[in-house]
Parts: structure tokens; sequence; C-alpha cells
């Protein structure tokens, strides 16, 4: 097993290959790591693929994926960290924005005992109307929602311990919440000041339009938080209250029609005590459902409900001159 992955995914950054690829080998060689540096392209058009080709073909330390579409950053992340061999994984973009002088940084964060260590942009240099403003919108309300409060959730510049990322699975834009998935599975983490540099080449692929599928996964990660081994816990409480409502409506109206003999059939009550009812039974077998695909979930992967950080003690005891003693 190698000591750190360097996990990069590429889309369209033919400019920016030659100049990523020796900056980020340069620096893990002269901190006498024995490192390899993963490159995913993502279904690049600009030539990248064929950049990259020919770089691995020149270096002993470069490993190529290269996914047959353009997936998004999430699969091409993924697909980097199933390749790695690494003890660590060390995530960065492909852009040169990030610096790969701060990796020693992140790693030597790591070794003080945290299981993920994160970047943070403190002087970003992006535009602030359409980059800036809903980062940190964002960055408050993930914050908030998960109870990871990080200053930088989109800084792809992480150092991760690679049992750590065994026990996740990403699908949708979910590598942005990768610390909040973290949280999850017990981790420890830190976040780091890192440096961040203007783009030099090419276009950014971020923008607004991401926005909707963020708030998405959002809400996916905050049910995961709460009720990933429970759903039962928030499908039962809501079908209860519409089954109440509906139950109270309908005593009520029971009431008016046979206590004071007044016409129901009319009141738009009547109908919204049947939806009620209809609703917290609905929700009721919603939370059966989902009760059964978590144990699905669980059990057909052997995925166990907790995480161990480490086991102290244990070992069988030694006899000597019949007193028992710990070897």
């Amino acid at each position: 097993m190698r000591q750190v992955s360097v996990v990069v995914p590429i889309y369209n950054e033919v400019e920016n290959i030659p100049h990523l690829v020796p900056a980020v080998a340069g620096v893990l060689a002269e901190a006498g790591l024995d490192y390899e540096l993963i490159c995913v392209d993502d279904g690049s058009q600009d030539g990248s693929t064929e950049r990259l080709r020919h770089l691995a073909q020149e270096r002993y330390d470069l490993k190529v994926v290269i996914l047959r579409r353009n997936y998004g950053q999430t699969a091409a992340m993924a697909a980097g960290f199933d390749q790695a061999t690494g003890a660590v994984v060390v995530t960065l973009d492909g852009d040169l924005q990030n610096d790969p002088q701060d990796i020693p940084r992140l790693l030597a964060k790591l070794d003080e005992g945290f299981d993920l260590v994160s970047g943070w942009r403190q002087a970003r240099q992006d535009h602030g109307l359409t980059r800036l403003l809903p980062s940190r919108v964002a960055n408050w309300l993930i914050g908030q929602v998960t109870g990871v409060k990080l200053h930088d959730y989109g800084c792809t510049l992480k150092a991760y311990r690679r049992e750590l990322l065994k026990d996740m699975n990403l699908y949708g834009e979910l590598h942005r919440f990768l610390p909040a998935l973290a949280y999850i599975e017990g981790a420890r983490i830190a976040e780091l000041p890192v440096r961040h540099h203007p783009r030099r080449f090419g276009s950014s692929k971020y923008g607004l339009g991401r926005t909707f599928r963020v708030m998405m996964d959002l809400l996916t990660i905050a049910f995961m938080k709460r009720f990933l081994t429970r759903p039962m816990h928030v499908f039962g409480l809501l079908g209860l209250s519409f089954l109440g409502l509906g139950l109270g409506l309908g005593i009520y109206l029971l009431f008016l029609k046979i206590g004071l003999g007044q016409s129901i059939g009319q009141r738009p009550l009547l109908f919204l005590a049947g939806l009620a009812v209809i609703a917290g039974l609905q929700l009721f077998c919603f939370g059966l459902l989902a009760e059964l695909l978590m144990r699905t979930y669980h059990e057909s992967q052997g995925r166990p409900i907790y995480r161990v950080r480490e086991v102290v003690g244990g070992e069988p005891p030694v006899l000597i001159d019949g007193n028992s003693l710990r070897s």
C-alpha cells in the first residue's frame, strides 16, 4: 500500500494538465512520500484524454482512468477512490486553482488524529456574484442542516483516511457533502486554510445551474443523518399526525351530524378529514417500505449499523505458576 494517492477529476483541462501533473508530483516527491497520482478523465472533448494518455506513458507515478462519457465530478471522484491504493487519499481540482504545496500541510493535520481534513479557501479567487455569494449561502445552509459547520464545503482539496472512504458511497452531487457523509460515519473532521489561485487557462465548469441538484442532495443528506437506520420514525410520526387530524375532524363532524342535526355532506372539512386519514395510512405504508429497504440495504451488503474506531485490550490471559497474567 502506498502512503498517498492523489485523485484529480479532469474535464476539459488540456491546457492545465502539463502544469498540474509535474507540480503535484514534485511536491510529493520533495516531501519524500511514496505516492501515486490518479487523473480521472470525465469524458473530456478538448484533447485532455490524449494529453493524459501521453503523460501516463512517460511517468511511472501517473495512473489515468478514462470514463466512457461525462458522468460528473461525483462519479469521477468515486472512480478515483476505487483505483486508489494509498493509506491516505487527497483530492484536488484539475484547474490549478488549488495549490499542491498545501498537500503536506493537510497530511500533517491528518496525523494529529483526524480522519478528514478539508481545505478552506480564505482568499478565494472567484467571481463574487456568481461564485462567492452562492457558495457562502450554501456553506451556511449545509452547516445548519447537517450540523457539520465548515467555511468551505466546495473546496475539492481534502485529505481522507482510506478506511473512511470505503464506508461511503457517492451518488448525484454528493461529492460536496463528503464531510457530512463522513460525520455520519463518525469521522473526526478538521478544516485548514489553504491557498487559492485565479484560473489561468480554460473556463469554470461550475455555475448557478447546480443549485437545484445541490438542494435535493442536501435534503437526502439531512434524512440520512437523522433517519438512515430508522425511517419509520419520520414517516410514522407524520402518519400519526395526519391520522390524528383526520380522526379529530371526523369526530367533530360526527358531533355536528348526530348531536346538532346539521348537514355535513357539503362541508370542506369532510373532504379534508378523508384526505388526512388516507395520507396518514399512506405515510405509514411508506415507513414500512422504507424500513424493509433499509434492512435490505444493510443486510445485503453486510453493512453494519455502527463503526468501531479501535478496540483496546482483550488479549487472552497467560498462566504463569498458577497466576493469570496479561502477555
